[in-house]
């Protein structure tokens, strides 16, 4: 008795078929992965909102600074919002979590897991998010003789529409991320160049969406990009990255 087998036509028309099947699965999946990315993102930043209200409570109302450099005992500190960094003799010594966490948090929860460039600054071991340092986290210097120059943060009490005022938010321009968010227009804690709007820009890489979390602990995915800001940077606004509103009422105070 023959054995009954698959002739080389019916093979044939079952590969065909499954490839078939796999053209059409393999972008569902796709975007199935980058929707669970995009939950995961989510909730990195809402945890990191999160975390700015708690700030608040044991700090007068004060939002946690972006950035406070300063010399201790021959050791440069470099504390900024995600992480502090400490240096000697100008070699990089250590890394913990930074001033809005009070030294204390997983710090993989600073990594957005569809960001895969370069690093915010050297030291940093996770990525991908920055901090409204046009009008939320200020930027403080102390100098030698130990006066602070620069800008204190805002005040909770300051925010007039905390739902719609943009705190976190996914980090990038043309060399990698950025830890800062910088509106499109110079703001009120903007004390540096003008030039640097076009470098705190947000990454649209979550199917050409950002994500955001906002002042009163809300978050989003975001579909509209801006690139205006002078018109002399816009050339810099990388594809890909841009702005949450074309001025910055997404980031002001008001």
């Amino acid at each position: 008795m023959r054995k009954k087998a698959f002739t080389l036509i019916e093979l044939l028309v079952v590969i065909s078929i499954i490839a078939m099947l796999m053209a059409i699965l393999m972008p569902t999946l796709a975007r199935a992965r980058q929707q669970g990315k995009n939950m995961i993102c989510l909730s990195n930043l809402r945890q990191m909102a999160i975390a700015a209200n708690t700030y608040l409570n044991d700090n007068d109302g004060y939002y946690p600074l972006a950035q406070l450099a300063e010399m201790v005992d021959g050791k440069y500190y470099v504390r900024e919002w995600d992480f502090v960094r400490t240096f000697e003799s100008g070699i990089f010594e250590s890394c913990e979590p930074g001033i809005l966490w009070g030294g204390d948090t997983i710090l993989k929860i600073q990594q957005c897991p569809s960001f895969k460039g370069g690093a915010n600054s050297a030291g940093d071991p996770y990525t991908g998010y920055n901090y409204n340092s046009s009008y939320i986290g200020g930027i403080l210097q102390r100098d030698s003789s130990g006066n602070l120059r620069g800008s204190n943060s805002s005040r909770a009490v300051e925010v007039r529409k905390p739902s719609q005022c943009a705190i976190f938010g996914d980090g990038q321009y043309g060399d990698g991320a950025n830890k800062f968010m910088r509106a499109p227009f110079t703001g009120k804690l903007d004390e540096s160049s003008a030039s640097l709007r076009a470098y705190g820009t947000q990454g649209f890489r979550h199917n050409n969406k950002t994500d955001v979390a906002y002042c009163d602990g809300s978050v989003s995915t975001v579909k509209h990009r801006f690139t205006e800001t002078y018109p002399p940077l816009m050339r810099f606004v990388a594809d890909g990255t841009g702005f949450l509103s074309a001025d910055n009422s997404a980031y002001d105070l008001e």
